[in-house]
């Protein structure tokens, strides 16, 4: 019966409306609308390239951007429905309102559209923000003709029980349409804290990544509660649901749950956070990033390395800038038997000084490490405190700071050499 009603309801409106095509006030008016949006659309051409320029000097604010363009692109509809008004205003002056009835119409519709198109363009993806756009304009449309009590009986009727609990198309709308509504809202609330909590130096870098996360996680949660409930769905329903979810869980999302609580545990005990230098196997840089599923490492290359968080519970990292940035590196080297190793020192630890990334502070040491088969044996020991920059680069610089200073004091560095006797046999040929 609702579904008869609102064809009924419709059908009176369409059939209102065809005896209002026999009154001459219902040719003026589409004439009216149609010359108006002809000058809208002839007007908004010079506009939006004026707005335009004025546009591009908006940096930083990429949502407020995405507003003003979607602004910039309905200059047309909003241009017309100003003129629309404008006219309509003028006419119900000096004339009956029941002969302004389809500007008035049109006037609602026109400004639910470009409501509608205006808000949907904050969501980055096309598709979703059209769909979006167009089923909140065709809801202000069905109450704009005043069909919307027969259009929620209809969608009413289709229901689908489920033991206790009745299911219709009306409930699955509203909550839909909350749902939205209310998760989008919260991601806009967590990431607005994330970035406060972000500029805090009172906190560590874990800690705020860490009440980011939670903060999202628990206002999207809370978000969804509420729409559920605002529509009258029973929560306690859901049990059924959220175990055979927690099944799925278990078997099939095995890695990508293990990672999820591994980054937690990365922020609770401050292992690694933005800034550190680590090793992880084969892989040497800085991390800039923690996410919910992975770390994000930059080496010293430019490539970057999204290594999942499970890695650094069960692998061992080197940290380099856990509790001390500071790092010591080892040169080792030799010379020849002819030197004398106090100078060799004295000259090993003059030339890493001299290598502007070596810590003065601490001052490095050479020591003599044993009597090679060509040369003396020595390691050049040295701090530095900035690691994300390279070791093998400072290590480079400190080996020609090195040969440098021994090229000008004549010490050797001796090359390889074997020594090779030969001994003649008694009465026989010569061996080796």
């Amino acid at each position: 019966m609702a579904f008869v009603d609102l064809l009924l309801e419709i059908a009176n409106w369409v059939r209102a409306q065809i005896v209002n095509l026999a009154n001459p006030w219902t040719f003026y008016q589409v004439a009216i609308i149609a010359v108006l949006f002809f000058v809208a659309k002839l007007a908004s051409r010079g506009l939006e390239s004026r707005l335009e320029a004025h546009a591009r000097r908006i940096k930083g604010h990429q949502g407020l951007l995405r507003v003003v363009v979607a602004l910039m692109r309905r200059s047309d509809w909003i241009l017309f429905v100003l003129l629309l008004f404008g006219a309509l205003t003028v006419l119900r002056s000096f004339t009956w309102p029941s002969r302004t009835l389809l500007l008035s119409l049109t006037l609602s519709l026109s400004i639910a559209w470009v409501f509608t198109s205006v808000v949907s363009r904050i969501i980055r993806n096309r598709l979703l923000a059209r769909t979006i756009g167009w089923i909140a304009w065709t809801y202000a449309a069905i109450v704009i003709l005043g069909i919307d009590d027969e259009a929620a009986a209809f969608l009413d009727t289709l229901a689908l029980p489920l033991g206790a609990t009745r299911l219709s198309a009306l409930v699955l709308l509203k909550a839909a349409v909350l749902l939205t509504g209310t998760v989008w809202l919260a991601i806009v609330l967590g990431n607005y804290f994330d970035e406060r909590v972000q500029r805090s130096d009172e906190l560590t870098p874990s800690i705020r990544v860490l009440l980011g996360k939670v903060v999202k996680i628990g206002l999207v949660i809370a978000a969804g509660a509420i729409a559920l409930s605002s529509v009258g769905v029973d929560l306690t329903a859901l049990t059924v649901f959220s175990g055979a979810v927690g099944v799925g869980l278990g078997f099939g999302l095995q890695k990508v749950v293990s990672n999820f609580i591994s980054g937690i545990i990365i922020l609770l005990d401050k292992s690694i956070k933005p800034g550190d230098t680590i090793t992880l196997g084969d892989t040497f840089g800085w991390i800039r990033e923690l996410r919910a599923r992975f770390v994000s490492v930059i080496t010293r290359d430019g490539r970057e390395y999204l290594i999942p968080n499970e890695d650094f519970i069960t692998q061992q990292v080197i940290n380099w800038s856990f509790s001390d940035e500071m790092v010591r590196l080892d040169v080792p080297f030799g010379v020849s038997y002819d030197c004398d190793p106090h100078q060799v020192s004295a000259l090993a630890i003059d030339a890493a000084v001299s290598v502007g990334r070596v810590d003065a502070d601490r001052r490095p040491v050479c020591w003599l490490t044993g009597f090679g088969e060509s040369s003396l044996d020595f390691v050049l020991r040295f701090w530095i405190r900035d690691p994300q920059q390279g070791l093998t680069n400072v290590r480079g610089k400190v080996l020609l700071a090195l040969w440098d200073t021994l090229k000008e004091n004549g010490v050797e560095i001796p090359y390889p050499h074997r020594e090779v006797i030969m001994k003649r046999a008694a009465g026989g040929p010569v061996v080796d």
